[in-house]
């Protein structure tokens, strides 16, 4: 995931009057405060906007602003005092991530969404720990994955289970799709709604080196760290992390019943692994990909010589999303456009949105039952 700002410390200012940092009101607003009485100008970073809202002080010292009516979502923020990036002391809900954080505020609507919990049968998420011979600078070589196995998962039923492959974004840890994008819920909801069918999730660690993460932004402006990451991590998953999987969880190994999708740079991956692994995954998915350096001729030609080397030309679905107000819109509607000129058929699907959680929480609700279809 790529994060417009970091909120990397607590302010050490909160010792005053009582008060609720984030209110959520009958219409869907929400009144954010915090606490500083020495700070000249404080400003609210709230996802899905793509402007810092002002805040006002008032005696006490307590800055506050009041947002529009939000569109029930789970919406990331964290406040920013004089240039300062600064995270709510008042609200345990932070997010997990590699180099950015920030709190976490649900806004509910008349009814339960598909990411929060209810009442209906839930999976079980499991936490594989591992020592790969791949992954570059991990400590002592320990890497990891999450598993969601769906209700009333049987490891003897006759037909062994799809799987999907589901990739994180950039900074993520391998937790980010079950903490943040509360994939496990959607896929408890979409089972209950009976819209797809009984799926065993697979969620890795999607970097091959971990410097092209924790050494900051500047990796994504290096094609060959790019392409090294990438490289590296499709050999982890395919042999480290896939076979893995297979060897303790009843799912198929049959191409056909094989998907791989993700956001941002999972959505980088997962096209190319995707397209350049058919007879691996027969169904693909990027959401809000990064793929500004594919505009490279090179790149390009290497994924084409990829996918004409296996000899199949495309899978048998390939799905791709974008927020219509992200700067990987542009990147990802070339991407489209080569994949057309090459007669690979595409679903291209559009939505109103910023480079968020919201939007890719989204793009999950409605990618996950296109899998599977036609057998």
């Amino acid at each position: 995931m790529i994060v417009p700002f970091a909120a990397s410390v607590f302010s050490h200012a909160q010792a005053g009057p009582s008060f609720q940092s984030n209110e959520v009101h009958p219409d869907g607003s929400v009144t954010f405060r915090y606490l500083d009485t020495g700070a000249t100008k404080v400003v609210l970073r709230l996802e899905g906007s793509a402007e810092p809202l002002a805040m006002e002080k008032d005696s006490a010292g307590v800055w506050s602003v009041v947002t529009p009516a939000l569109a029930p979502q789970i919406y990331g923020y964290s406040f920013e005092a004089d240039g300062q990036p600064r995270l709510d002391p008042k609200n345990t809900v932070v997010t997990q991530n590699f180099l950015f954080l920030e709190n976490m505020v649900t806004v509910h609507g008349k009814t339960t969404q598909p990411w929060e919990p209810r009442d209906v049968a839930h999976g079980t998420v499991y936490h594989h720990f591992y020592t790969t011979k791949v992954v570059q600078g991990l400590p002592d070589g320990q890497s990891d994955y999450f598993v969601y196995t769906p209700p009333g998962y049987d490891a003897k039923r006759r037909k062994p289970y799809p799987v999907l492959y589901l990739l994180h974004g950039w900074s993520d840890r391998a937790n980010g799709w079950t903490e943040v994008g509360r994939a496990n819920f959607i896929f408890d909801s979409l089972l209950a709604e009976r819209k797809i069918q009984p799926t065993v999730v697979v969620m890795p660690l999607g970097y091959g080196d971990m410097e092209f993460v924790l050494g900051g932004h500047d990796g994504w402006n290096d094609n060959a760290a790019i392409d090294r990451n990438v490289e590296l991590f499709t050999q982890a998953l395919l042999t480290e992390v896939l076979p893995r999987v297979e060897s303790e969880y009843h799912v198929s190994r049959d191409q056909k019943d094989r998907a791989i999708a993700g956001l941002s740079m999972g959505g980088l991956e997962s096209l190319t692994i995707g397209l350049g692994h058919p007879k691996q995954f027969a169904w693909v998915g990027g959401f809000s990909s990064a793929l500004r350096h594919m505009d490279d001729a090179k790149e390009l030609t290497k994924l084409n010589t990829a996918m004409r080397s296996e000899k199949t030309v495309f899978p048998q679905f390939l799905w791709m999303s974008c927020g219509t107000e992200e700067e990987l819109l542009a990147p990802n509607r070339k991407f489209e456009a080569w994949l057309k000129g090459q007669e690979i058929p595409v679903t291209v699907v559009e939505t109103p949105g910023l480079h968020t959680w919201m939007v890719w929480r989204d793009n999950l609700i409605h990618f996950a039952p296109l899998l599977f279809q036609g057998k």
